[in-house]
């Protein structure tokens, strides 16, 4: 059994990808604040790291998330000082991340786990993994994870399980947008690796604008956005990237923007 003083996120790098590991299996990986708060030291380090290209969210245990740690809600309640801000913090660390987020969900998720899987940016889960929006069952409401949760889905499949808090499973959340992909338990870690292999050829800065692309809002009139997109499109075309990026395109070669094998 691992002491209290044991990290509850671990991190490992292999060839440009940091895995953070929720590793806090005892309680379902819940989100505590001291879970919340190694998360967001591990995203930031990985975020400020130019080695690191790829972020891969993983966890211990059967469990991805359970969503917040009641235990200690509970106590904050009591007291009237409630984390929500921190999760806040969190779900934006991983949406706002320059890095591609992966997240490896093997098992179940709950309430805020799912608003954490939402944010990352590709999600592949265990297809005998299960789902559920349980806030309302528990008399609260899922405020806070609708800002990662509710883009992903259509108003009807949002309605119908926040409303229910109905379980689902690893296909039908594949279906609803929530994950990307569900697959057979053991071609999971084949799936990550694969993706962390397309996104490392990607370049840096391309990456982490383009990420800034599919969140944002779009203009209000089709010729305000046509000249942000093309602002964007000139820039980079002219950037030290676009030009080794044509070259190496040219000379049949990678760009150096690959880690080395």
């Amino acid at each position: 059994m691992s002491s209290p003083d044991s990290p509850l996120v671990r991190v490992t790098h292999a060839r440009g990808v940091t895995t953070i590991t929720l590793d806090s299996p005892h309680n379902r990986n819940a989100l505590s604040q001291r879970l919340m708060r190694e998360l967001l030291d591990a995203l930031a380090a990985a975020g400020a790291d130019d080695a690191v290209r790829v972020v891969v969210l993983d966890h211990t245990g059967p469990v991805f998330c359970s969503g917040a740690d009641l235990a200690e809600t509970a106590a904050a309640a009591a007291s009237g000082q409630m984390p929500a801000a921190l999760l806040g913090d969190v779900l934006a660390a991983v949406a706002s991340c320059p890095k591609p987020v992966v997240a490896a969900v093997r098992g179940p998720a709950r309430a805020g786990g799912l608003g954490l899987i939402a944010a990352a940016d590709l999600a592949v889960c265990d297809q005998a993994a299960t789902f559920a929006f349980t806030e309302v069952r528990l008399g609260v409401v899922p405020a806070l994870i609708s800002a990662t949760v509710l883009p992903r889905l259509s108003p009807r499949d949002a309605a119908r399980y926040y409303l229910t808090g109905d379980v689902f499973a690893g296909a039908r959340a594949a279906q609803m947008g929530l994950v990307s992909t569900a697959v057979p338990g053991d071609e999971l870690d084949a799936v990550v690796k694969a993706w962390c292999e397309s996104l490392v050829r990607g370049a840096p800065a391309a990456l982490a604008t383009t990420k800034q692309l599919l969140r944002r809002r779009p203009a209000d009139t089709v010729e305000a956005e046509v000249a942000h997109l093309s602002e964007i499109s000139l820039r980079f075309f002219g950037s030290p990237e676009g030009r080794e990026g044509v070259a190496a395109f040219r000379e049949k070669r990678d760009p150096a923007w690959i880690p080395p094998a």
